[in-house]
């Protein structure tokens, strides 16, 4: 078994965790993160391949960092290894010494992928050459001028009877025969127009269908090997079953993402299970300069996605025991909510950490769940805007709609002004500045967010720095739009403070709270038209 790893510390002391992490939100056990600093070792000193992951040279554009995976295991025997893993392909290859194989080698010279690729490419090579011909290129542009210069005679035509129909009816000389002399002349016309441009019409056609019946031959072969591809990669689970991408995503909304199959996750465990070896735990980390959209830091740890690995790995994780989602487990915990000013239209009140502003798809307990029955006569929507789940502080709650909707349009307006407080992991070079960075849903692994400049939306963060303490940073974050996830990704990204908020276990490192909090806001009350403020102490 030449991909299984012995550790070079001594682990003979260390417990083993009784279950397996939840893969999507955890911290890494003790193991792996052993497991992990020793392929990050090797990583540093291996001259086995040649792969630039950019750190060193961050700023050259050419270069990324990528992620690797370790999973701990257990021999029947008892004995303790690790297996290790990177995601996609490294040093333009799947297969690599130290690192389990693929679960599918798309570039292995027996499968069928690569003489495909040939046939694909060979089909475009004959496209191309066929649209890029003189003869075609020619006629298609004779054609298109020749066409568009007969549909303007014809435009003309009708144009200048029109004008005349209009003068007759102006002069009360109406005569239906001239009328249906003028029909039949332009049907007449038309044909005449045709009949001309049919031999030019039929030479261009005939090219054309030769071009369009290349791409309909490389869309049916790419459309054939993209299915082939999805039953070759079949999954085991701990039980011994075997499932393909098409029966694993066959119930799902989503189609099969690109790249599904070939993260660290899936190989870790398919080799674990092909060689009967018992998963004990897992890490995940980034190797390398970090990516321009999601955030990826040197050496962080990272759960596995939920867009490609989760329907995947709810596969490949049956039989074995698995912790409980840990988010779960906190929101089960009950939290006050505390007012903090109430009259007859509106509530202001303090939400505390890791409650749901509204109800989730697995958790309804939330700030509108129980307002709702602490107000039942109240004509809502009640939650006028939201925080995340993991952030404290201030919310405003309508009784009424006329309320909802004053205070909505306030912030529509961009009127309402909000002073968030967080604390950064590090030293800030900067006193104060402007972060804007357009966002995303990650559409593989929501609900976290990226920087998107395409398709994002615009994001403004306005912050100052209060004060530095043991080498962390409180600051004021004065948020101008309200995207989801925004102050956190703002701070945690290469491009805008790159420094996470501590706490932070979806771009940063999971600490006891997120802390980040709603601390005030400043309005026009809808009863009133008076402007109010409101504080929230800042609990950290």
């Amino acid at each position: 078994m030449t991909k299984l790893i012995s550790f070079s510390s001594d682990i003979s002391n260390i417990e083993l965790p009784k279950k397996f992490d939840y893969p999507y939100n955890y911290y890494p056990h003790i193991l792996a993160q052993i497991a992990a600093e020793e392929l990050q070792e090797y990583l540093t000193n291996q001259n086995h391949f040649s792969h630039n992951f950019g750190i060193k040279t961050p700023e050259d554009a050419e270069v990324l960092g990528k992620m690797f995976g370790v999973l701990i295991v257990q021999q029947q025997d008892g004995t303790l290894g690790y297996l290790a893993a990177f995601s996609g392909k490294l040093a333009d290859s799947t297969q690599h010494q130290h690192f389990v194989p693929p679960v599918f080698d798309v570039l292995d010279t027996n499968e069928f992928y690569l003489k495909t690729e040939e046939q694909l490419n060979e089909l475009t090579h004959k496209i191309v050459s066929l649209e890029n011909a003189s003869e075609f290129t020619e006629v298609k542009k004779v054609y298109q001028k020749t066409k568009q210069l007969y549909e303007k005679l014809l435009a003309d035509e009708q144009s200048k009877i029109k004008q005349r129909r209009k003068l007759r009816k102006k002069l009360g000389q109406q005569n239906n025969q001239l009328n249906i002399n003028e029909e039949f002349y332009l049907r007449e016309y038309e044909v005449y127009l045709n009949d001309k441009i049919a031999p030019l019409k039929k030479t261009y056609h005939t090219k054309q269908q030769q071009v369009d019946q290349l791409k309909e031959q490389r869309a049916n072969l790419s459309a054939w090997t993209q299915q082939e591809i999805f039953k070759k990669y079949a999954f085991l689970n701990y039980q011994g079953e075997s499932q393909n991408l098409l029966a694993i995503f066959k119930d799902t909304t989503q189609n099969i993402p690109a790249g599904a199959g070939d993260c660290c996750a899936p190989k870790l465990l398919q080799y674990a299970y092909k060689h009967q070896l018992k998963p004990v735990c897992m890490a995940e980390f980034w190797w390398g300069k970090p990516l321009l959209t999601s955030i990826r830091k040197h050496q962080n740890y990272y759960p596995a996605c939920t867009g490609k690995c989760k329907p995947i790995l709810t596969h490949m994780l049956q039989g074995v025991t698995v912790k409980e989602n840990p988010l779960v487990a906190q929101l089960k915990e009950e939290k006050e909510i505390s007012v903090i000013y109430e009259d007859v239209d509106l509530l202001v009140i303090n939400k505390p950490h890791e409650l749901l502003s509204v109800a989730g798809k697995e958790i309804k307990d939330s700030v509108f769940s129980r307002i709702q029955k602490l107000y039942p006569n109240a004509t809502g929507p009640l939650v006028v805007h939201r925080l995340d789940m993991s952030t404290s502080g201030i919310l405003l709650i309508a009784k009424n709609e006329d309320t909802y909707k004053a205070l909505q349009v306030q912030f529509i307006n961009k009127t309402v002004q909000k002073r968030y407080v967080a604390l950064l992991e590090g030293v800030l070079k900067d006193k104060k500045g402007i972060i804007e960075l357009p966002l995303r849903v990650n559409l593989n692994d929501r609900p976290k967010q990226l920087v998107c400049y395409q398709h994002g939306k615009k994001a403004l963060t306005q912050w100052e720095t209060v004060e530095v303490l043991n080498n962390k940073t409180k600051v004021h974050f004065y948020p101008v739009t309200g995207r989801t996830h925004q102050l956190r990704v703002h701070a945690a990204h290469h491009l805008g403070l790159n420094t996470p908020i501590i706490g932070d276990d979806l771009y940063g490192k999971k600490a006891d709270r997120l802390y980040l909090h709603a601390e005030k806001i400043t309005f026009v009350h809808p009863t009133s038209k008076k402007q109010v403020s409101f504080t929230s102490p800042v609990p950290f």
